[in-house]
This record gives C-alpha cells, structure tokens and sequence, in this order.
C-alpha cells in the first residue's frame, strides 16, 4: 500500500498500520512443503519404529488408515491453532515496528516449537480428563474414532470461521466445547441424562480459568500501564510514544517487546500445543495399544515403587470398604462410580479388588515393557479407571480421608499416572512442526483485528510491551496448574486495558464483536461436534 497525498497537501499521508503485504517466494514454498513431507514421514517412521519394538505382526492396514486419518485432522487443528492464535502474540511488534511481519512470524512459529517441546503434558491430560470414561475405555473402537473425528473437526470449522472474519476467538474456548459436545450426545445415545456426560467438576475448573484469564488479562495489563507511566513516564517519555512511519523503536525498546513476544509465543506453544498432544495420544492409544497403551520406557526402580505405592493404597481402601461385599468383577461398578460420580456399597470394594488386580499384573510381567500385546490394553484401562476413581474419591469429603490416607492415594495415583499419561518424544516433535508451520501463514487477519480494530489510537510501545508482559506470565501461571487458557483473549483484552487506562478509548464494534465470539464459541462448538459425533457414530 503507497502512501498517498491528502486533499491541500504536498505531503504524503503517513500509513497508519505496517506494510503486511508480503509475496511468497518460491524458494521459501518449496522448503515450506519439504519440511510438510519430511514432519509426515517422521510420522510413519516413529510409530513403524514403535510397533516393531514390540514384535506385533501386522495383520490388518485398516486400523492403520483410520490412525493416519485422525492423526492428520489431529494435526490440521494444531495447524490451524498456530495461525489462529499465535498473530496475536506477533501483532504487538508488527504494529510497533520493532520487527518486519515476515521476520515476526518466522520468529514466532520458532518459539512456538521450542514452548511445545518443553511442555510437560499436564494441560494434555487435563482435556482428555474431560472426555466420557466409556469412550477413553472403548477409543479403539467405532464409538471412539467418532469421538475423535466429531471433537476435532468441529473445533477446526469454528476456528476456520473466525479466522475468516478476522475475529481473535479461543482455540481452548472451542476445543473444550467440542469435548463437552461428544460428552452429551454420547449420554443422550446411551439413554441417560445430557448433564452426566460431562465432568462437570474438570469443565468448571476449565471454565474458570477461560472466563478469569481474560478478566485478569485486562486489569492487569492496565495496572502495570498506569504503574509503568508513574515510574517511567518523565524519565523515559519515548516508551510511550506511537511508532513514526515505519521507523524501529530504539534500541532497548525494540528489545523488551521481541523479548515479551518471544515469552508470548512460547508460553502459548507450551500450553496449546499440549491439547492436540492428549488426543493424538488417545488416537494411538486406541489403534495402537501394543505401543501406546503402556508407558514401556518406564525403568525399572518405579516398578518397584509402583508396587509398594499400590500395597500402601491397597491397605487405605481395604479399611473403607470393610463390612461390603467383594464382587466378582470390579470394573462395572467401578466404572459407573467414573462415569456418574455417585457413590455405592459396591464401589470402594470393587476398587480394592481392581487395584490388587493390577499390582498383580505389574508384579507378574515385572517391567511394563515385558508385558504382552494380548493384555496390555485391558492393563492400561484398568490403570485409567483406578486413577480417574481415585482422583474423584479424593474430591468427595463424604468419603472421609484423613490427611495421610489422602497422600497415600495420592502418592499411587502418581504411579498410575506415570505408567500410563505420557507423551513421546516424536509426537511432541509432530505438534511442534504443526504449531509452527500453521504460525507462518494465515496470521493477517487476525493481526490487523488485534493491531489497529481494538483501540482508537495507534498502539504505542509501551502499551504492546504491557500487553505481552501480562499474556506471557497468565499463560505460565496456568501451566503450572495445568489449565487451558485463551493466548487470544488475554492478549486482545491486554490490549484493550491498557487503551482504556491511557484513556485512548476503545472501538466498541470490534469489543462486540470479539465478546459475541467468545459468547458464542461454547454453545457453536458443542452444537457442531454433537451432530457430527451422532453422524460419525452412524457412520463408524
């Protein structure tokens, strides 16, 4: 876009946003495809690798085709994640000037990968802790692909859509929508009650860090604004300045916003790529339990550990369950206690006897590498249902645990988790190259939305720096916890604190705009994977 001349003027008028407008150069393309086809064959390499370890013999590709296709759309949502929500975190220094849009976005994507690879698969299995325990069990299964397909496919068309209209919506908002829509109508097939096809305890927890993390976003960013200006303002007035023409900031300015740009952008591939991760991880788990189901590099001395944590667990749920009759089988029970949360006299023995159960096993094999192809997934379930029973147990204070009985639990829950929730090397690898590819591309859009439709002055390098600081430390805070925030919402609502604390003021049809996205995300995503899981399940 050239500058041109305004009416009575020799003078050029001065652009008010950065030059975007960047062609592609075919060197570029064609090392952008390579890296495409070299991440899709590392695919194929690793779980070919991870099979043979085991000494399965292959004797049907259709699982197979099923795992590549759910692997792709699993991916495709990363993609689409990265130049979704990432040009928020470039937009501050594109508008500030303090990087070139082509440099930004490279740099980026780049921290991006660096965040995912580091991340520590806590926020992952805190979204499949979300999904209904029957189709965790059952995920091999027909039911279990259509989960899968239904959650993803659906959060990928309403990122799409936003997207398109420029419109800075959650990726975690309509992830976990998505989720809670495959939970309900999965209890509505299986005739039961809409409400109990969600953990309505993990959503809330979810919930609250989707709803606060913007809030927080907002007051924040404007608080450490109006501080920065009482500390900062007379001694270093060029902090608040609005960038002139095209012209970098100085120096240690340009520094400080590559650098909150840089935390921003890892911070978000730590925290959003892991929800991509967890459900790769269910996919392989359900085609490929032989590789996946168990943690087999886990060494030795945690066997032994995992063996005196579960005789301690053992003796605690004993002692509640005493005077109630053992059944035969323990996992019903069990498993309705997961699935509805409501406790009976069948529970707490049955969860006696399925824990001995599966010390049994680990004790028997010795090594969860040496356990066989036969019995490895009914292993891992049993695992699933103790843990998730144990978790819920320890939420009840009906049940009574003392402080010590709780660690005690809590401590094999540790264990069981150790030998089932984890995430390998290459995958972290795959949803990295995804996250950063899809940052690449894309990103325009939302960048102008973020960069000149919030505030009704030009974003100046202060309020960017604000901004980053405040989206960076909400995103590390919620790692920590192991919650899903929105990088979208903390950041575009940074941005707006800190307009209205400089008293720039706001362009209320673009906050409408972004408040009826955020509105509408839940209820959108829930509708469409809803209908697409009723479809798939037909289908599969």
């Amino acid at each position: 876009m050239s500058d041109v001349a305004l009416p009575g003027s020799i003078e050029p008028a001065v652009r008010k946003g950065p030059n975007l407008d960047h062609g592609i150069n075919p060197l570029q393309g064609i090392i952008y495809l390579g890296v495409v086809a070299a991440a899709l064959l590392f695919v194929a390499y690793s779980i070919y690798s991870d099979i043979d370890a085991t000494g399965t013999r292959v004797t049907s590709f259709v699982p197979y085709i099923l795992l590549f296709v759910a692997l792709l759309i699993a991916l495709g949502f990363e993609f689409v994640n990265g130049f979704h929500d990432t040009a928020n975190a470039v937009a501050t220094v594109i508008y500030t000037r303090s990087l070139p849009a082509n440099i930004a976005v490279v740099w980026s994507g780049m921290f991006n990968l660096f965040g995912v690879l580091m991340s520590s698969g806590a926020v992952a299995f805190g979204i499949v802790s979300l999904l209904p325990v029957e189709l965790i069990l059952q995920v091999g299964s027909g039911a279990g692909f259509a989960m899968v397909f239904a959650l993803l496919i659906a959060a990928i068309i309403w990122n799409v859509g936003t997207w398109w209209f420029g419109l800075p919506a959650s990726s975690s908002h309509t992830l976990i929508g998505s989720i809670m829509g495959v939970g309900i109508a999965n209890a509505l097939l299986r005739g039961r009650d809409g409400t109990s096809g969600v953990d309505w305890s993990q959503a809330g927890n979810v919930g609250k860090a989707l709803l606060l993390s913007p809030l927080f976003g907002f007051a924040l960013a404007a608080v450490l604004l109006f501080a920065l200006k009482i500390v900062l303002q007379r001694a270093t007035p060029a902090l608040f300045a609005e960038p002139k023409g095209d012209q970098p900031p100085p120096t240690w300015i340009r520094g400080i916003l590559i650098l909150t740009c840089t935390l921003v952008s890892f911070f978000h591939g730590s925290n959003d790529g892991q929800k991509g991760m967890g459900l790769i991880m269910l996919i392989l788990i359900g085609t490929v339990p032989t590789a996946y189901a168990l943690n087999r590099a886990l060494p030795e001395s945690q066997i032994v550990q995992f063996t005196e944590n579960s005789t301690a667990a053992s003796k605690v749920i004993e002692a509640k369950a005493a005077g109630h009759t053992v059944a035969a089988n323990p996992r019903p029970a069990v498993t309705k206690y997961v699935a509805e949360r409501q406790i009976t006299d069948e529970t707490l023995p049955a969860l006696a006897t399925l824990v001995q159960d599966v010390n049994k096993q680990v004790t028997q094999y010795g090594s969860l590498a040496k356990f066989p192809a036969d019995v490895v997934g009914n292993t891992r379930n049993d695992m699933y249902l103790v843990s998730e029973t144990i978790r819920f147990l320890m939420k009840d204070s009906k049940n009574g645990l003392n402080a010590d009985e709780a660690a005690t639990l809590n401590k094999y829950k540790g264990s069981l988790d150790a030998a089932t929730k984890f995430i390998p090397t290459w995958v972290k690898i795959v949803v990295a190259i995804a996250l950063g590819l899809g940052t690449m591309i894309g990103w325009k859009r939302i960048v102008v939305t973020v960069g000149e439709k919030i505030g009704k002055t030009h974003l100046t390098y202060a309020q960017g720096a604000c901004a980053e600081i405040t989206a960076a430390a909400t995103i590390a805070a919620a790692d920590i916890y192991g919650l899903p925030v929105s990088t979208t919402h903390v950041l575009s609502s940074g941005i707006a604190g800190t307009m209205a604390a400089s008293g720039s003021g706001l362009q209320w049809s673009t906050i409408r705009n972004i408040a009826l996205a955020w509105v509408l995300t839940l209820p959108a995503a829930m509708m469409l994977s809803g209908v697409l899981y009723l479809l798939f399940s037909r289908i599969l």
